[in-house]
């Protein structure tokens, strides 16, 4: 049987668990709904691709300490938590709610990945040439971008529906 930690250990857990989630998902809310619209439609395409670009610069550090940081958080609080019985077990509402959570969050992370290793280098190298940059590549790679980025906003939706149904239940 587990031990019960201590209460300001969970309170701990809770609250870096909570911030991580406000900062990469209220990044990827302000990045894909507010900054990168309003820029789309005041800047040339190879200068909303610079934009781009130097977001990410300071984005992809925060995003993926705050993946590592849901991660340990979430494992030790799903360890402590009464309902936990089993990694994939679909037993209750809550394990069911939870195996979502994490299948959902799979996707987010290689979604993150595909922006992280494949789309922004390609912005990069395309920026690298940007004199002679073909404008199509341009706007293939900023919808591309912006594909992730809408595909992570929504899968963050879905995440935090079902802690709503975990914590309903």
């Amino acid at each position: 049987m587990l031990t019960t930690p201590p209460a300001w250990a969970l309170a701990l857990t809770y609250w870096l668990h909570l911030l991580a989630t406000v900062a990469w998902i209220g990044s990827i809310i302000a990045t894909s709904i507010l900054f990168l619209p309003a820029a789309r439609q005041v800047l040339k395409p190879i200068d909303h691709l610079a934009l781009i670009d130097a977001m990410q610069k300071r984005l992809e550090p925060i995003a993926w300490f705050c993946m590592s940081l849901l991660l340990l958080t979430g494992l030790f609080q799903m360890s402590v938590n009464p309902h936990y019985d089993g990694f994939v077990s679909t037993s209750t509402q809550w394990s069911i709610a939870i195996l979502t959570k994490h299948i959902l969050g799979v996707f987010m992370v290689v979604a993150s990945a595909i922006q992280t290793w494949e789309v922004i280098p390609a912005i990069r190298r395309t920026l690298m040439n940007k004199n002679n940059a073909d404008e199509g590549k341009v706007i293939r790679l900023q919808k591309r971008e912006t594909l992730l980025l809408r595909i992570n906003f929504g899968l963050s939706f879905l995440i935090l529906l079902a802690t709503a149904f975990a914590r309903a239940s």
